[in-house]
């Protein structure tokens, strides 16, 4: 009963990894009509995202030796919760850029430390749920 909450768990915090993503490309078009910005410049969000992104799936062996699982995963999901709440206050569009870096730490990790510990603890079958959610 457990590993089942416990996939149920891991399942739903996968799901919440695409959200942003989705959520900035609803949101943009209202938002670059209060900032008189062109459409395009939502393009340059994902620079510091995919940027910070990378980095932290590159050095995330190093953190999940370090704080293990269960610390990569609650850091990640304060950061990226957090930068989404700066999204949705940020009075400017360069304040944008500056939380696509949490963003995409926290965002790279989870991923990361997620696919370790299934991959580590489950059959490959699970992995393939996780990845279909």
């Amino acid at each position: 009963m457990i590993t089942i909450l416990l996939l149920a768990l891991i399942y739903l915090a996968f799901i919440s990894l695409g959200l942003p993503d989705s959520l900035l490309g609803v949101a943009w078009p209202v938002m670059r009509m209060g900032w008189e910005l062109p459409l395009d410049f939502a393009g340059l969000i994902a620079i510091p995202i995919s940027g910070s992104t990378i980095l932290s799936s590159l050095i995330s062996g190093f953190t999940i030796r370090k704080l293990g699982t269960g610390k990569v995963v609650y850091i990640s999901c304060l950061l990226t919760g957090g930068a989404l709440l700066g999204f949705s206050l940020a009075p400017s569009y360069i304040w944008l850029l500056f939380l696509g870096i949490p963003l995409g730490l926290g965002a790279g990790s989870v991923d990361a430390a997620l696919n370790n510990y299934v991959a580590l603890h489950f059959k490959a079958h699970h992995m393939n749920w996780l990845h279909a959610f």
